[in-house]
């Protein structure tokens, strides 16, 4: 806590306010509070009680006040999925689309997919955007256009080579309809897949269904893409084999002609002209491999990958993650030119498509879609995972307090009466100091952790 070699670059309000929580009575409460937030960069702030009664007797098996707690506040993680928020909730949101997607790769019996969708067709499709105009790439080994060989961290990549001739506009105006641009392609898709199969579409629903889940991806340039896992089921879904005509060859032959298919028509209003808004001409599908023998990616990959764009948004193009109300604001904020040319764009195209929101998304470049989504059957919910961690978080309690356990029929039925309210978020400076310090602690175990979990495995295996 008062390592002098990681308070050395503190500033003084910091270092003071750092001192201050060291000598403070309840600093091993607050270091506890916040260790169990992951180190939480902005907590919520409770205040409230719980009782535990016996139902029958009455007796108070438990109780619990946050008086008891250094200013009477109790803080429970923020639970933001941004990683530009709170890199500790980022990581949880992270895990847990990871064993979403994952579930529906290799099967989980626990989270309602049997291990045998490994043999159902699937692939990892890309779909994105058109072309707004020439920006600065890396094309391979080729310079890119402007003649110059790009590093991969220059911060040129992805912006216009002429941005007085670059479409702002259809850029900000796609991102806006990206969605329905997604909802037709499902549509589509499973008409395609009728068509190929020979099938009406009541049929080939009736013999097959389509699972998905997808992420939304922002590429250097501010346009949105979709990465998405898409299965082939059997007619009561996961649960049951796809039928003989459902195959990878089928689905891949779909995707494409579906693709091709969808457009969004967009209505001229004030200066700008009617848009047909479609998919980008790059469109990337790859079978999804058990163990990648023959495949290029593996379901640990697909996984991976998902997992790492779910908490990730606009703000990797330079923007913020926050609404803007102004352009006045963008220069207060230092937000580079290519994003500020986009939110302007949002901005100024409001009043011309007002029922889109686009100022009240402009800090997205127009982008108003969930960047998780699944179909119904795919896996398991975010929600379903959250609920199984906090099971787990309240059964580890109730051993520690000795109470018995509410679904275990031989023991007492317990009633649990709880009040709580909302007392405020945030930390203190030296609080955040000390979340920061802890988080960090906890990746460097994660990654401790992982490094050996290879070699312990290699060790059962040639000690079994």
């Amino acid at each position: 806590m008062t390592d002098t070699a990681t308070m050395a670059g503190l500033d003084p309000a910091t270092l003071n306010d750092v001192l201050r929580l060291a000598g403070s009575p309840g600093f091993d409460r607050i270091q506890e509070q916040i260790r169990r937030t992951g180190g939480c960069s902005d907590p919520i702030h409770l205040q409230g009680s719980t009782v535990t009664r016996d139902a029958a007797t009455g007796q108070v098996l438990h109780s619990y006040s946050t008086g008891t707690e250094p200013g009477g506040r109790l803080r429970v993680a923020c639970g933001n999925r941004r990683a530009s928020r709170c890199p500790a909730c980022a990581w949880t949101y992270a895990g847990d689309t990871y064993h979403l997607i994952r579930a529906g790769l290799v099967g989980d019996p626990a989270k309602g997919t049997p291990e045998t969708i490994r043999d159902h067709p699937r692939v990892f499709a890309t779909l994105t955007a058109p072309s707004f105009g020439p920006v600065h790439n890396r094309p391979g080994n080729r310079p890119c256009r402007c003649g110059t060989r790009h590093p991969e961290d220059t911060p040129e990549l992805g912006t216009p080579l002429d941005p007085q001739t670059y479409d702002y506009a259809g850029a900000v105006l796609w991102n806006n309809h990206a969605s329905d641009l997604w909802r037709y392609f499902t549509i589509y898709l499973r008409r395609e897949i009728a068509k190929r199969a020979g099938l009406t579409q009541k049929a080939a629903r009736e013999q097959s269904r389509l699972s998905f889940g997808k992420v939304a991806e922002y590429q250097k340039r501010g346009a949105v893409h979709f990465h998405a896992v898409i299965r082939f089921d059997g007619p009561e879904g996961p649960d049951t084999a796809p039928p003989a005509w459902a195959s990878l060859d089928l689905l891949i032959d779909a995707i494409h002609a579906a693709a091709a298919r969808v457009q969004v028509d967009v209505p001229p209003a004030g200066d700008q002209p009617a848009r047909a808004l479609r998919w980008g001409t790059q469109l990337d599908i790859q079978p999804i491999g058990a163990f990648g023998h023959g495949e290029e990616i593996t379901e640990q990959a697909v996984a991976s990958y998902v997992a790492k764009y779910a908490t990730k948004a606009a703000e990797t193009t330079g923007t913020v993650d926050r609404r803007i109300g102004s352009k006045e604001a963008l220069v207060l904020l230092g937000v580079p030119d290519h994003p500020r040319r986009l939110i302007e764009a949002c901005l100024d195209l409001h009043p011309l498509y007002p029922n889109r929101k686009l100022r009240d998304w402009a800090h997205m470049l127009g982008f108003r879609g969930h960047f998780s989504t699944k179909s119904r059957r795919y896996s398991t919910t975010l929600g379903a995972l959250r609920q199984t961690r906090a099971d787990y978080r309240a059964a580890q309690q109730r051993a520690a307090l000795g109470l018995p356990d509410p679904d275990d029929e031989t023991e007492a039925t317990t009633l649990t009466l709880a009040h709580w309210a909302y007392a405020g978020h945030g930390h203190t400076p030296g609080e955040s100091w000390l979340a920061a310090n802890i988080r960090r602690d906890i990746q460097h175990n994660r990654e401790i952790a992982r490094e050996e979990l290879p070699a312990q495995l290699a060790l059962e295996g040639a000690t079994g």
